[in-house]
């Protein structure tokens, strides 16, 4: 039916074509003729028209590569190759260099969200202090505190900000090693990992703070003087830690397509998933209290039982890509 509709098609665009083709003869004669004089006539026109071409051919293009099916190299291969073929060990170094580019874009793109929350950095400042009574109630007690404070809210806001390209930019690095599935679903996940790091950060300061900081402030009954520096640090880096370990379903998802986790390990080790849990709840929580404890155990169990359900699809989704190739292959061997 294919084949069909394309010899069809070309019967029907036969006569335009043989048309513009006469139509077209005289003025090929010319430009051939006079080639400087046309370009320098038809330069500002081309140049419109490439840009306005532009973003429709980098989308084509972008399609492209999500549908272009991967080179297949197996690992072992791959390290008997690097001992053995200079060829590999050059393409290892690209790859290299390939992943510096990304690194430096990556880092680039920080530089350019921390500069510009300086623009509201105050604000959240403001907002972060709320849990404390606002930020009249922190007391500096060095010149360059106040300074120090700022630029690293900054930095965490600019990070917060950048995420979604850092992990774009991570994405590209490895999609060229992805099928085409694969790279679908997980350039789907670039949004998730905002998500997923902003739900971590939004539960550490609405959930686990206010229990939190109460009873580190009365703690043995003495009461404490807030310094910015402190607080700050002490805020923002429990709300990284824990943004980062909201991550952690996205890695399994990864890591369980392209085959280093299976789902059926994440289902029998859940006992043990669990202990590792409370270990790294009791090292991430700021208090020894078992209440603030179990806030922070509670979403990273619920969070490892979700991964495991994406563990499943990714897994699944593997096999079937492994069945569709295999199966193209013995067709191609019977053809």
């Amino acid at each position: 039916m294919r084949k069909f509709l394309l010899r069809l098609w070309l019967v029907i665009a036969f006569p335009f074509r043989f048309i513009i083709s006469l139509i077209a003869r005289p003025f090929q004669a010319l430009y051939r003729r006079f080639p400087k004089f046309f370009d320098r006539i038809f330069y500002p026109f081309r140049l419109i028209f490439n840009i306005i071409v532009f973003p429709f051919r980098k989308i084509v293009q972008f399609y492209q590569f999500l549908n272009t099916e991967p080179e297949e190299h197996p690992l072992g291969e791959v390290f008997v190759d690097l001992t053995q073929n200079a060829d590999t060990r050059q393409m290892m170094w690209d790859q290299v260099e390939d992943l510096r580019k990304h690194l430096l874009r990556a880092v680039l793109a920080i530089i350019l969200m921390v500069a510009i929350s300086f623009l509201f950095t105050q604000r959240v400042i403001e907002f972060l202090s709320q849990p404390i009574g606002g930020i009249k109630a922190l007391t500096a007690i060095e010149v360059t505190e106040s300074i120090g404070v700022f630029m690293r809210v900054a930095l965490f806001s600019g990070i917060a900000l950048a995420i979604p390209y850092i992990a774009f930019e991570m994405w590209w690095f490895a999609a060229p090693g992805l099928r085409p599935s694969e790279r679908k679903m997980s350039l789907a996940g670039i949004p998730l990992a905002s998500i997923f790091f902003l739900g971590g950060a939004a539960f550490t300061f609405f959930l686990m703070l206010p229990t939190a900081l109460p009873f580190l402030e009365n703690f043995m009954g003495i009461d404490t003087e807030l310094r910015p520096q402190s607080y700050f640090s002490f805020v923002l880096g429990l709300m990284f830690w824990i943004g980062i370990a909201f991550e952690f379903p996205l890695v399994i998802y990864v890591l369980s397509a392209i085959g280093l986790v299976k789902p059926q390990v994440l289902i029998e080790q859940w006992r043990l998933a669990i202990v590792i849990i409370a270990i790294i709840a009791a090292a991430v929580t700021p208090t020894i209290d078992p209440v603030n404890q179990g806030l922070v155990m509670a979403p990273m169990i619920l969070l490892y039982f979700f991964s495991i359900g994406l563990s499943q699809i990714a897994s699944t989704g593997r096999k079937k890509n492994r069945a569709e190739v295999q199966k193209k292959a013995e067709e191609a061997e019977t053809d």
